[in-house]
C-alpha cells in the first residue's frame, strides 16, 4: 500500500511537465475541471458515487517533501524555480462534489474543481484513480445487493482484489452499497465495518474425518460457527453438520449456519434445508458462496434456492463484467483576470459541455426520480441540487458523514430509482436533460471554436 505521504508523486509524469510549463510561462489562470463518466458500461444503467472521502483527504494534505523534490531533480527535466514552487505547493481551490452514495448518470460531474490551473491540473491523476475504482465497485456491489432481494451479502473479495489498497477500498465501497460486512479484518478496524468468516476446505482436510473438523471448530467458536459442508460429499457433510449441531445444543449453544461453496446450489440448498429441518435445526441458516455475482444470485432466487445469505468475492471485488468506468477530467472554464472563458472539447466521441455546472434532480410526488437536468451552476431550476460545495480556498467545509449514513443514503437513492432502471439487462435509459442556458452556451462556443479551426 502506498504511503499517504507519497501521494504527491502518485501522478502521471505529464501532469508535472504541463505544470512546469505553465509555471515557466507564468500561466496560472483560475481553471475549472469537471470529473465525470462519459458513458455507461454494458448492462449498467446508473452509478453510485464513491471515493469522496479519499479525494478530500488527498486535496487537503497533498505536499511535496524533500525526498520528492530530490527525486524530481534527479530526472534532470525540471528547472530549480519550479522545484522550489513545489516545495511550498498547497491546494487552495474550491470543490463541488456528489456526496458518496448518490445515484448518478453519464456526463454529470462527480467532482468539479476550481483552482489556479497548476493546482487543478496536478491533482487530476489521483482523483481519477480513486473515484474510478470506488465508484466502479460501489455500482457493482449495489447490483449484487439488489439481486439478493434483501438477503444479506458479505464481501469475500480481498484475496482477488488488485492489490492491498484496492482490497481496502473495495470493502468500503461494497459496504456503502449495501453489503453487511466483509471478510477483510483490517477494514473492520479502520472503518468499523462488521467482519465475517467461516472456515476453509483446508481446515476440514486437516482432520482425519470431516466431522472432527466441525467438532473442533465449534469447540473454539460455540456461538458463531458456520460449517463448510462441501469438501467431500455435500449432503453427507450436511448430515455430519447436523449431528455436530445437535451436540452443540446439548451444551446450550446453536450452530449459526452451514456454507455451500460449489455444485448445484438450488438442489443442494433444498436438500440441505430438508436435512436441517428434519433434525430440528430450522434456525440454522444456509450460506452460499463460490463464483457468485448478481446474475447468478438472481437466477438462484428465481429457481427458489433456499439460501439465506451470500458471500460474493471475485466478480464483485474486481467488477468482473465492467472493471472500470470511462471516467475523465476535463477543462470546462478558464478565468483570466476579469475575463471568463468557457472551454469545451470537440473531438468525435469525446465532446464535453462547457462552464461550471450543477445537476438538478426532478422527482414525482412520491419522490421517485423522473429525470436529471444538467445546467449551468447559476441557473435557476426547480429541482434538488445534487452537487455540494465541499472545499473552499483549500479547506474542507463538508462534514463527512459516517459510513452508516452513507450506506443509508445509497439505499434511499436506490429505493427512489424506478425499477425499470434497475434491471440487470436491457434497463431503461434514464433521462439527463441539458438545460436551455447550457445548450445555448454549448452551441455558441461550438460555433466560435469551429471558426478558429
Amino acid at each position: 500500500m502506498v504511503n499517504e505521504k507519497d501521494f504527491a508523486l502518485l501522478t502521471d509524469l505529464y501532469e508535472l511537465t504541463m505544470c512546469a510549463s505553465y509555471f515557466d510561462n507564468k500561466i496560472n489562470d483560475i481553471a475549472t475541471f469537471d470529473l465525470f463518466i462519459r458513458q455507461l458500461p454494458e448492462n449498467r444503467s446508473y452509478f453510485i458515487a464513491a471515493g469522496l472521502e479519499d479525494a478530500l483527504n488527498y486535496l487537503k494534505n497533498i505536499k511535496f517533501n524533500d525526498e520528492h523534490i530530490k527525486f524530481l531533480k534527479s530526472k534532470n527535466i525540471f528547472k530549480n524555480d519550479f522545484l522550489n514552487y513545489l516545495k511550498n505547493f498547497k491546494f487552495t481551490g474550491d470543490v463541488f462534489a456528489l456526496p458518496e452514495g448518490t445515484v448518478f448518470f453519464p456526463n454529470e460531474p462527480i467532482l468539479s474543481i476550481t483552482a489556479p490551473i497548476i493546482e487543478a491540473q496536478l491533482v487530476e491523476t489521483f482523483l481519477l484513480n480513486t473515484i474510478n475504482l470506488q465508484t466502479t465497485i460501489a455500482t457493482k456491489a449495489s447490483r449484487v445487493v439488489l439481486a439478493a432481494e434483501q438477503k444479506p451479502v458479505v464481501d469475500f473479495s480481498l484475496r482477488r482484489t488488485q492489490g492491498t489498497d484496492a482490497g481496502m477500498k473495495v470493502a468500503r465501497a461494497s459496504y456503502i452499497a449495501g453489503c453487511i460486512g466483509s471478510s477483510n479484518v483490517l477494514v473492520g478496524m479502520k472503518y468499523r465495518i462488521p467482519v465475517y468468516g467461516t472456515m476453509a476446505h483446508s481446515f476440514v482436510m486437516a482432520f482425519e474425518k470431516e466431522e472432527k473438523s466441525f467438532h473442533a471448530y465449534s469447540k473454539t467458536f460455540p456461538h458463531t460457527s458456520t460449517f463448510l459442508v462441501d469438501t467431500y460429499d455435500t449432503l453427507k457433510g450436511v448430515e455430519k453438520a447436523a449431528i455436530a449441531a445437535k451436540q452443540l445444543e446439548k451444551l446450550g449453544h446453536k450452530l449459526k449456519a452451514i456454507r455451500l461453496d460449489s455444485g448445484d446450489l438450488v438442489s443442494l440448498s433444498r436438500a440441505a434445508r430438508k436435512i436441517l429441518d428434519k433434525n430440528g435445526l430450522s434456525y440454522v441458516d444456509i450460506f452460499a458462496s463460490g463464483n457468485l455475482d448478481e446474475y447468478k444470485i438472481k437466477e438462484l432466487l428465481k429457481k427458489i434456492a433456499l439460501i439465506d445469505a451470500f458471500g460474493v468475492g471475485t466478480a464483485m471485488g474486481v467488477s468482473k463484467d465492467a472493471p472500470y468506468c470511462d471516467v475523465v477530467y476535463k477543462l470546462v472554464e478558464l478565468k483570466n483576470g476579469g475575463r471568463l472563458l468557457p472551454t469545451m472539447k470537440l473531438s468525435k466521441g469525446k465532446f464535453t459541455y462547457p462552464g461550471k455546472k450543477q445537476v438538478y434532480r426532478i422527482t414525482d410526488k412520491y419522490e421517485k426520480y423522473i429525470k436529471d437536468i444538467l445546467a449551468l451552476r447559476d441557473e435557476k431550476i426547480n429541482g434538488q441540487r445534487l452537487l455540494t460545495k465541499v472545499m473552499e480556498n483549500g479547506k474542507v467545509i463538508y462534514k463527512m458523514p459516517s459510513l452508516e449514513r452513507i450506506r443509508k443514503k445509497t439505499m434511499q437513492n436506490l429505493s427512489k430509482l424506478p425499477e425499470k432502471y434497475k434491471k440487470f439487462r436491457n434497463a431503461a435509459k434514464y433521462e439527463v436533460e441539458i438545460s436551455a442556458e447550457l445548450r445555448k452556451l454549448t452551441l455558441r462556443l461550438n460555433k466560435s471554436l469551429q471558426q478558429k479551426v
